[in-house]
């Protein structure tokens, strides 16, 4: 059984039953923030954070059919080959990083108590391969953004040309703002979500707010 309290309806903190686990959004030392942002229900620009998604760093080799065949059997498509493209799999995204490595990011918060973690399921698929799973999800979270401001704000940080013409959804990219190292997946219109480290969570939202708040005013 999954229990979530929320926490000034911004910062989420997780319990699950029976295994004595708690985790906690690495943004709760941007709560008050957060809420004071949230509040206001900014249209030009809003930032929310999708807590406790499941994130698995693969490693394998394309021209293996074993392995492709591995991942799409549990992702339900096949890895990305073109740079900086993602797959769109059964409750999963494939997001390609390097000529061998790819980031899966499931859509939903993954329930432990019910079902087998994504890297379990990899691991399982992948055995006499020569191919690897790693669950990053603890090290990591993911910040959702949106408004017609949107692109305005990550520009201010990020060096990326973010006209949709030439990076728009079905793609991604590995990239930063400001110091915060991301990974930027748009999701069409004026809607992104970025893979942000942990470490960099508070600092990350503090400097994208700061950015945003004379756009939005």
């Amino acid at each position: 059984m999954l229990n979530e309290i929320k926490t000034g309806a911004t910062v989420v903190d997780r319990a699950i039953s029976g295994q004595g686990v708690w985790q906690e959004s690495p943004l709760v030392g941007a709560d008050a923030l957060m809420k004071a942002h949230q509040t206001g229900a900014p249209k030009a620009f809003r930032l929310t954070e999708r807590p406790f998604l499941q994130l698995v760093n693969v490693r394998g080799d394309t021209r293996d059919p074993a392995f492709v065949a591995a991942v799409q059997s549990v992702i339900g498509c096949t890895p990305p080959e073109k740079p900086n493209t993602v797959a769109r799999g059964n409750g999963y995204d494939m997001l390609w990083l390097g000529p061998d490595e790819w980031l899966v990011r499931g859509n939903v918060a993954h329930d432990a108590a019910r079902t087998a973690p994504l890297e379990a399921k990899l691991r399982e698929a992948f055995v006499g391969e020569f191919s690897a799973a790693v669950d990053i999800g603890s090290g990591y979270t993911v910040l959702d953004i949106d408004g017609p401001k949107t692109r305005e704000v990550l520009s201010r940080g990020c060096p990326l040309d973010l006209h949709p013409k030439l990076f728009g959804e079905g793609q991604c990219a590995q990239s930063h703002f400001f110091k915060a190292s991301i990974t930027l997946i748009p999701l069409g219109g004026d809607h992104f979500e970025l893979v942000i480290r942990r470490s960099f969570a508070d600092y990350f939202v503090k400097i994208m707010l700061d950015a945003a708040a004379p756009l939005i005013a």
